[in-house]
């Protein structure tokens, strides 16, 4: 929490407003961040769409205000940017990654209105944050995840477990840190295990360093969209489909507030999608279906994930 409090330089004066669950490791590390410093919050039940809300940031005078990449994009849709809200100092970016274009939007709106933009990394297995871009950098650095937050470091590495050194080639991005979670528990005699990970996080995302320092996530090892701020695992999607529609030729895919159904059968779409919205409780525009001509696969019956956008079948396409 220190090492929070130190880079976003949190003192008893300031007033988070709560934008996020308290059960989501982001929104829980902003009021243990807050406290920790003797500072204010806000608590309240209202969302960024609510009128309500608003009349309790005013009223309360927040001095920040935080959210995942869906919040930004609800901002921008409320004309957040034109708001008369003199007591708002600091905004702060977690929980995926957020398109450039309101990267810098907003990034330059804090610049013109004498405001922080704080665009941070993180995973909950390192207590949600893990690397912060320093707001004077925001527009100089925009896709960047940043640096390191105070008292962690990061390295890449390649195929083989080698350092990879050399500006702009990609790694999988590897965290080391006091923040970083003990280990998993699949079961009750895993509590005993101790320290499995010692200190050091293999994130499973693909990252390059700039000359500066800089990070930029460029892609994932392992099969994970965030919706919401939520990390899903596409092969487990991909498997509770494929239970519930049983004998359907279908795949996961998509990116970071878009999960994608490739599925032969277009008429199973508004059932996949219900089942989905159902069993995950995601929100319906976070998921779509595209109906493919086929999976494209290997020899080996392997989904070759890469190719199923090619497969595609668009409105001219059908007969």
């Amino acid at each position: 929490m220190e090492s929070i409090a130190e880079y976003l330089e949190i003192d008893s004066a300031e007033r988070a407003i709560t934008t996020l669950p308290m059960n989501y490791t982001f929104g829980l590390s902003i009021i243990h961040s807050h406290l920790h410093r003797g500072a204010s919050i806000i608590v309240t039940e209202k969302t960024v769409v609510q009128r309500e809300f608003w009349q309790q940031l005013k009223t309360h005078r927040a001095t920040s205000l935080s959210g995942v990449p869906y919040t930004y994009e609800m901002l921008n849709r409320l004309r957040f940017l034109r708001m008369d809200l003199p007591a708002l100092r600091t905004l702060t970016q977690a929980g995926g990654r957020l398109p450039e274009d309101l990267h810098e939007k907003f990034a330059t709106h804090a610049a013109n209105t004498s405001r922080r933009f704080f665009v941070m990394y993180g995973q909950t297995e390192a207590t949600s944050r893990m690397s912060y871009l320093p707001h004077q950098r925001s527009l100089e650095k925009l896709g960047s995840i940043g640096v390191a937050i105070p008292g962690g470091q990061f390295t890449l590495v390649d195929a083989n477990g080698d350092d990879v050194t050399k500006p702009d080639q990609p790694g999988e991005l590897v965290y080391e840190g006091p923040n970083v979670t003990l280990g998993y528990a699949e079961e009750g005699s895993d509590l005993t295990l101790g320290d499995t990970l010692h200190g050091r996080l293999l994130t499973g995302d693909i990252a390059t360093l700039d000359d500066d320092g800089f990070l930029s996530i460029v892609g994932r090892k392992k099969r994970f969209v965030k919706l919401f701020g939520s990390r899903v695992n596409l092969d487990e999607t991909e498997q509770l489909l494929a239970a519930r529609f049983n004998g359907a030729e279908l795949a996961c895919g998509g990116e970071d507030d878009n999960l994608r159904v490739y599925v032969t059968d277009p008429s199973l779409e508004a059932d996949i999608l219900s089942f989905l919205s159902e069993t995950t409780h995601l929100h319906r525009s976070a998921l779509s279906v595209v109906p493919v001509d086929q999976i494209p696969r290997t020899e080996a019956g392997k989904t070759i994930y890469g190719d199923l956008s090619k497969h595609a079948i668009t409105a001219t396409d059908e007969p």
